[in-house]
């Protein structure tokens, strides 16, 4: 079993900073490729951004304002996220790779982009 537990949702006003982690842990054999989605009501869920191997990639609508990273020792990936805008708010949930072709996934943080 490999569990993953995300922290660091809640409301924030718009243009406003909130920083997601996400740690894995568990039978984890070999952590891959590490990524963040999301899904706003009445939406399918949705890749926001993934990292591995050093290589990150982002949604159109967040390149600029969103930053992925992971710290392997720890078994973490992160997500920064600025400037933020009410159509960021959704649930966002953290997705890995822990062993070749096994993924996993969070419980979700709810996002909440408000004034």
């Amino acid at each position: 079993q490999v569990q993953l537990v995300e922290s660091g949702g809640g409301l924030v006003q718009p243009g406003g900073s909130l920083r997601l982690s996400c740690a894995a842990s568990g039978s984890i054999v070999s952590l891959g490729a590490m990524a963040w989605y999301r899904q706003a009501p009445g939406n399918q869920r949705e890749l926001v951004a993934s990292i591995t191997s050093g290589i990150t990639y982002y949604r159109d609508s967040v390149k600029g304002r969103f930053t992925i990273s992971r710290d392997n020792a720890k078994n973490t990936v992160y997500l920064q996220m600025n400037s933020l805008k009410p159509e960021d708010t959704a649930v966002y949930y953290c997705n890995a790779e822990w062993a070749i072709g096994q993924f996993a996934w969070g419980q979700g943080t709810r996002v909440t982009v408000s004034s």
